[in-house]
C-alpha cells in the first residue's frame, strides 16, 4: 500500500458514510447488503464486512435482529454546561441550569459506603481500600438519560459530618463547595480532564446507546490546596451531546 492510500475497506466505509451524511442514505434506510456492497464496490466479504463495521462503530448506522442493518436518526447534539465550581446560590451546574428558563431536567442519587479501589485511591491521595462514600447519579433531560455520574469522598474528610451523604441533610445537593465549606474545608481549586472511549455495557444500557457507542468521560477533582476531597466521573453519550466550558477570566 502507497504511502496515503486507504484500505479498500475504508474507502467503501468512507463513500457509504457520505450517501448518509448527504442524505442519500436517510434515517430508517436499509443498508446495502453485504453481497451488494461486494459487488458494487468490487471487494470481497470480508471488506464489505469490515466497512458496515465502520459505520456501526461510529454510530451511524445500526444492526437490527432478523431484518439488516438501517441508518440511524442522527440526534442534534444539545449541550451539557461545564462552568466552574458552581453557578451562583451553591446548586450545582445541571441544578442551576434547570431551575432557569424551560429546564426539563431530573435527576435521582444513591449513596453508599465503599471500599476505594486502587485507581479511585490514586484520585483522592488515600490507601486502596480505604472507606469512601460513593454516590451514583442518573441525570435526565425530558424523560430521556443524558448522562451518569460516579462520585467519590473519602471518609477520613466528611464521616460523622452533617454532610457525610452528598445529596441528604440541610445541604443535600448544594454541591462540594457549599458543602465542604460548612466543615471548614476550603474547596480552592478543581480539575477536569475530558476523554473519550467506548461505553461500557452497563453504561450503554442505562444511556440508550448500542454497544461501540462512544461516551465523553469527564474526570473532576476537588482540591483543598493540594488535597483531594472528591472526585467524580461524568459519563456523556458522545452521538448527543457535547460538552461546553465557560471559565472566569482573570
Amino acid at each position: 500500500m502507497t504511502f496515503g492510500e486507504q484500505p479498500a475497506y475504508l474507502r467503501v466505509a468512507g463513500d457509504l458514510r457520505k450517501k448518509i451524511v448527504d442524505g442519500q442514505l436517510p434515517p430508517h434506510t436499509r443498508l446495502p447488503s453485504q453481497a451488494r456492497i461486494r459487488q458494487e464496490y468490487g471487494v470481497s466479504d470480508t471488506v464489505a464486512l469490515e466497512a458496515r463495521k465502520v459505520l456501526m462503530a461510529e454510530g451511524l448506522v445500526e444492526g437490527r435482529s432478523g431484518s439488516g442493518t438501517y441508518v440511524r436518526e442522527r440526534p442534534v447534539p444539545r449541550r451539557i454546561s461545564r462552568s466552574g465550581y458552581r453557578p451562583t446560590g451553591g446548586a450545582t451546574p445541571f441544578r442551576q441550569e434547570q431551575a432557569e428558563g424551560e429546564g426539563r431536567g431530573t435527576w435521582e442519587s444513591s449513596s453508599e459506603q465503599a471500599e476505594a479501589s486502587v485507581a479511585v485511591a490514586e484520585r483522592l491521595g488515600i490507601e486502596p481500600g480505604d472507606r469512601v462514600m460513593c454516590t451514583k447519579y442518573l441525570f435526565r433531560e425530558g424523560g430521556e438519560v443524558m448522562m451518569i455520574s460516579t462520585s467519590w469522598e473519602p471518609l477520613a474528610v466528611t464521616g460523622r459530618t452533617p454532610v457525610m451523604l452528598p445529596e441528604e441533610g440541610p445541604l443535600g445537593g448544594m454541591g462540594v463547595v457549599e458543602r465542604m465549606r460548612a466543615i471548614d474545608v476550603i474547596v480552592d481549586n478543581v480539575t477536569e480532564e475530558v476523554g473519550a472511549r467506548p461505553g461500557l455495557a452497563e453504561e450503554l444500557l442505562v444511556l440508550g446507546g448500542v454497544p461501540g457507542h462512544v461516551v465523553l468521560v469527564v474526570s473532576r477533582t476537588f482540591y483543598a490546596s493540594d488535597r483531594p476531597v472528591e472526585t467524580a466521573d461524568v459519563v456523556i453519550p458522545a452521538d448527543r451531546y457535547r460538552v461546553a466550558y465557560r471559565l472566569p477570566v482573570k
